[in-house]
């Protein structure tokens, strides 16, 4: 099992406040020098839920300035939102910075305010045809390939992009979680998939990953392809002082994804037909219930929250379901000394789950 770092904090700071992004840089650092497999930074535009990167291509620069060996990966791109040719130029040159440690996460989008930025209404209704199409022409970019386009003159000309990226193929991950076809579609196009616990459960997910195996088989690809889940962690002792720690920061930071979409109250168990809750509706006393809940479910069911023994069985049973990447979110409120000190524990469950085999004397 392999062990990344997802990043996905909600911003809560002030205009001309500094420091916004030490955290960032303090645990990437750390685990470039401790043997995680990647960082993973979101898209994220005009709301505070993952406020800190509405371009990832720029975080991800400068974090390739502060690392030597750790894969950097977007969480996701929203490809519609932008041309092919800039997301491909712009991550050529975060690859040839880092020395080609540049991975893609992409995704088509789901929030109707972020499609101002496309310059093209109707993209939203089609998003899923202009994800398909922008992702054939980035890949064939990255490739080197011509990618033919009318210019202002009427003249039709084949541009290839500049730098050339030291990869000779982009590493892709589709951001998948509700649509089984989304797996089946990223396994047969050769695409890892990035996916979570939200508006889907842990069996749910194995389902889909069997398609999306059955999919890459069936298409001739080389490997088997990437399944990362993103789960929020905080390793510790013991699981009512971690329960503690994390359930205050975790609630707020639920909270303030409310006003942006209704999904968390999907995983609250006890509600019905959480697609019709109005949230804008929601009395004080019901969305702290939601939140509770929804922390309770994710504390039990579908995180790295808790002891090493309750972390340890987790990562057991997501590699028996075929997942080959835990992304550990790790800054969804808590302070910053308490996610460093999480950190040395995560390293601990990552040597726990990956025991050194046995050298002969």
């Amino acid at each position: 099992m392999e062990f990344g770092l997802f990043f996905f904090a909600n911003d809560t700071s002030e205009a001309g406040q500094s420091g916004k992004y030490d955290l960032i840089f303090d645990a990437a650092r750390w685990a470039d020098a401790n043997g995680m497999a990647r960082l993973w930074i979101p898209e994220r535009h005009f709301h505070s839920f993952g406020g800190l990167s509405p371009n990832p291509s720029v975080l991800a620069a400068a974090l390739a300035g502060v690392t030597r060996r750790i894969q950097i990966c977007a969480g996701s791109v929203v490809l519609p939102l932008h041309d092919p040719i800039r997301v491909a130029e712009e991550w050529s040159i975060v690859d040839n910075v880092s020395g080609g440690r540049v991975g893609l996460g992409i995704a088509s989008g789901w929030v109707p305010n972020d499609f101002v930025i496309s310059g093209h209404q109707e993209d939203f209704g089609n998003r899923k045809q202009v994800f398909r199409d922008k992702t054939e022409i980035l890949r064939r970019l990255w490739r080197g390939e011509p990618h033919k386009v009318r210019n202002p003159l009427g003249e039709e000309v084949d541009l290839r992009i500049m730098p050339r990226p030291v990869q000779p193929d982009l590493p892709i991950w589709i951001t998948a979680a509700a649509n089984p076809e989304t797996f089946r579609e990223a396994g047969t196009i050769g695409a890892h998939v990035l996916t979570h616990l939200l508006g889907q459960t842990v069996e749910d997910l194995a389902a889909k990953i069997v398609q999306y195996r059955e999919a890459w088989d069936a298409a001739g690809h080389e490997g088997r392809g990437t399944v990362t889940l993103m789960l929020h962690t905080l390793v510790g002792d013991d699981d009512d002082e971690v329960h503690d720690l994390a359930r205050a920061p975790m609630m707020t930071y639920l909270g303030a994804s409310f006003d942006l979409a209704s999904r968390h109250l999907a995983s609250v168990p006890f509600l019905r037909d959480p697609g019709r809750i109005e949230v804008s509706q929601l009395t004080p006393e019901l969305a702290e219930a939601a939140l509770e809940a929804s922390f309770e479910k994710y504390f039990y069911m579908g995180s790295l929250l808790g002891s090493y023994d309750k972390c340890l069985a987790t990562v057991d049973k997501l590699a028996q379901l075929d997942v080959d990447e835990v992304a550990c979110l790790v800054d969804f409120g808590l302070a910053p000394q308490i996610v460093l000190k999480g950190l040395e524990n995560l390293n601990v469950l990552r040597k726990l789950a990956n025991p050194e085999p046995l050298r002969a004397a």
